[in-house]
């Protein structure tokens, strides 16, 4: 059964450090026609359930804990059954979002979530915050990034739990090692390319 990558947009806010932007969040369904995982859940808890079509989630894997990334996530989890699962480095900000509950899993760098005939595999990649992670998804060429890359380069390291050196050190370490030609699929925006995104990382490094 082919394998699926559906995208969905949701806009909200993100709020972090006492500051508040409009942003406009990737929401990405995998799967095939039975069964899916849904990465990151932001803003519009309905447009998401919907998306999935009464098919199994069989989880919830967050790329990490910003609100603008996990607001609707307990409420889709409730809705379609499935387990929320975080990196645990980044339990500090899901608790400014969920103070009184824990996230049904944690996820680590090597695990391999499994759904349809594929699998996706957690790649830490600290910088963005502490636990946050990429899924990859070799059987279709493809990564799941979150806000570590970006179509452009790194993602933002301004605010608090966030290092500049260290989203480096995870791009060039563990995202740009994957093929050049794998599609890179962002928490935010548009798609790009492993290999694009070599040469903007050689240029800022020049």
């Amino acid at each position: 059964m082919t394998v699926r990558i559906e995208n969905l947009v949701a806009s909200g806010t993100f709020s972090l450090d006492g500051g508040t932007w409009d942003v406009d969040n990737n929401v990405w369904i995998v799967g095939n026609d039975e069964e899916c995982v849904i990465i990151d859940s932001p803003h519009d808890a309905t447009a998401i359930i919907n998306q999935v079509r009464g098919r199994k989630v069989k989880a919830i894997l967050l790329t990490h804990a910003h609100n603008d990334h996990i607001g609707a996530a307990r409420e889709v989890a409730d809705a379609v059954g499935a387990p929320i699962v975080l990196n645990p480095e980044d339990l500090v900000l899901w608790k400014q979002v969920y103070p009184d509950y824990e996230p049904d899993r944690y996820h680590g760098d090597g695990d391999v979530f499994e759904v349809g005939e594929t699998a996706l595999l957690a790649i830490h990649t600290p910088g963005h915050s502490p636990g946050s992670t990429c899924f990859y998804l070799e059987s279709e060429g493809t990564v799941f990034t979150g806000d570590t890359l970006f179509n452009g380069g790194p993602g933002a390291t301004g605010r608090s739990y966030s290092d500049y050196p260290t989203i480096l050190a995870s791009i060039r370490e563990r995202l740009l090692v994957l093929p050049p030609e794998t599609v890179v699929r962002t928490g935010h925006g548009d798609n790009t390319t492993i290999g694009a995104e070599q040469e903007t990382l050689a240029r800022v490094s020049q």
